[in-house]
């Protein structure tokens, strides 16, 4: 059995049709929907009123994503949690197969497992990563990823089709399935990741803990992309930048953290900007400065690891 942890932030009807998908492929397997609303203000979660095993809890304030995610935990009690985002939809097999692969004497050291997601194309999404290092962080603030040749050096593993099943650093946290003894031990989301990395930081704390996490291609849901965070783009990147420093300063020697900030901070800047001025895309441009200026005005309180900060 599973609980299933939806965050809600004005997904809109994606939100109903993602809970609506779950309820006509669940084959025994779900205990509870848990939806954590983060204040939307669009009535998204009054859709899933009078739906079965659906309860929504609703925060009052935008607590980010981690944060949201461990409130909607604490209300689960089954042997595997699944934190789902409100723009997928499942199918059939999404969640029989990968709860039947955790089940299997042995995969038991197994604590996190992801699945096949696709686009509206039907195109498979390349979801998987690798754990940051000073190196390809370094290779996305250059913007060397975004070059021919050079696209396997960041995180991202977007040189391997996904069509196979194998051991990954870590799943995309929009189908996150990982066993609720793992999940309790490590103590949940870091709640300093308003939003971005906190599936990453999660992932790589249980690897140093043992476990594994896994891709399984014969289990498949559809993901939109992007989310509702598509409504916020220069808030967006500010948050994406903001987390990886964050999880620099968690994970790296000092002063690779600081060689991090130092990248990010004073060259990314121009990189992105010369990226969207090729594309000449100048609202590329003022999101990214728009970004930029969130990000150093709340450096004070990334370099010291301190709390949840909403720009």
């Amino acid at each position: 059995m599973l609980d299933i942890v939806i965050v809600n932030w004005n997904a809109g009807p994606q939100l109903y049709e993602c809970v609506e998908s779950v309820l006509a492929h669940d084959e025994g397997q779900v205990a509870r929907i848990i939806v954590v609303d983060n204040d939307s203000r669009d009535g998204s979660a009054d859709l899933l009123k009078g739906l079965s095993r659906v309860q929504v809890l609703h925060a009052g304030d935008n607590l980010g994503f981690a944060a949201a995610c461990n409130v909607g935990a604490a209300k689960c009690f089954s042997p595997y949690l699944l934190f789902l985002n409100p723009d997928t939809r499942i199918e059939a097999g999404s969640l029989q197969r990968p709860l039947t692969f955790m089940e299997r004497s042995e995969n038991a050291g197994v604590a996190i497992c992801g699945i096949q997601l696709v686009d509206e194309q039907n195109a498979v999404s390349r979801t998987c990563a690798r754990f940051p290092t000073l190196r390809r962080l370094s290779a996305s603030a250059l913007g060397l990823n975004k070059l021919p040749g050079f696209r396997g050096v960041g995180m991202g593993m977007s040189n391997w089709d996904h069509e196979s099943s194998r051991r990954v650093d870590q799943v995309m946290g929009a189908f996150f399935l990982i066993r609720r003894v793992v999940f309790n031990a490590t103590g949940g989301f870091d709640e300093r990741f308003f939003v971005y990395f906190e599936e990453v930081d999660l992932s790589r704390r249980a690897t140093l803990a043992g476990w594994d996490s896994w891709y399984l291609a014969d289990a498949q849901a559809f993901h939109a992309g992007g989310g509702t965070s598509r409504q916020v783009k220069a808030r967006r990147l500010f948050y994406s930048l903001r987390s990886r420093l964050l999880y620099g300063f968690k994970h790296f020697p000092t002063w690779q953290a600081w060689v991090l900030v130092a990248l990010t901070g004073l060259v990314e800047p121009l990189t992105r900007t010369a990226w969207c001025l090729i594309r000449k895309d100048m609202t590329g441009v003022r999101n990214t400065w728009a970004a930029y200026r969130m990000l150093w005005s709340g450096m004070g309180q990334i370099v010291h690891g301190e709390g949840r900060f909403k720009a």
